[in-house]
């Protein structure tokens, strides 16, 4: 079961989705909002936090989430400040109770990571894709058009029209017909 705790949330932040499972994973934390309260309504453990990436508004509450479930982070590039232990590309992580890929996907930050599990065909895919073709800002440090596209082809070279479930870091995930959206992402990323 995935749950964003930032649902109905009026502030700047992500989308932080509780996965739970086997291995109880939050992807992403956000930032400006209390995400503890209800990490602690919902599971007595928390057995890591797994970041998209390293933006502020992703990591804001990572020390509050430390703090209440003694836990790590887990990140691509661990000379982050935020992240204690390095996911490398083509890694497997383990969500809930699936597997998932680490795909590396540069161009909106250097250290960004999207999910992918085969099996549900569930995507967590950070601020790379967005519902209705919208894609990850490049006007940012580290931001790159050219590199943001080569990655959303990436991620659409893994994922094919059984996916189920896009998870994005902000606004609402996708579950009717998501392939749609990264395909459309895929399209508008090289129009502007």
């Amino acid at each position: 079961m995935i749950a964003n705790l930032a649902q109905g949330v009026h502030t700047f932040t992500s989308n932080a989705f509780l996965v739970h499972g086997e291995r109880t994973v939050l992807v992403d934390t956000g930032a400006n909002f209390d995400v503890v309260a209800p990490l602690e309504d919902r599971v007595e453990r928390l057995d890591a936090v797994v970041l998209t990436h390293t933006h502020p508004d992703h990591v804001g509450n990572v020390p509050a989430v430390k703090d209440a479930f003694d836990i790590d982070v887990w990140g691509y590039d661990p000379a982050q400040a935020s992240v204690d232990h390095a996911i490398e590309d083509e890694a497997t992580v383990e969500l809930g109770d699936y597997e998932y890929v680490a795909l590396h996907t540069p161009g909106h930050k250097d250290d960004h990571l999207c999910f992918y599990a085969a099996e549900p065909e569930i995507l967590f895919a950070g601020d790379l894709i967005f519902q209705n073709g919208g894609f990850g800002r490049t006007d940012l440090p580290e931001g790159d058009r050219a590199t943001l596209i080569e990655s959303i082809d990436r991620v659409r070279g893994r994922v094919d029209s059984e996916l189920r479930e896009l998870h994005t870091g902000h606004g609402p995930s996708v579950t009717n017909e998501p392939y749609d959206h990264v395909e459309l992402a895929a399209r508008m990323a090289r129009q502007l």
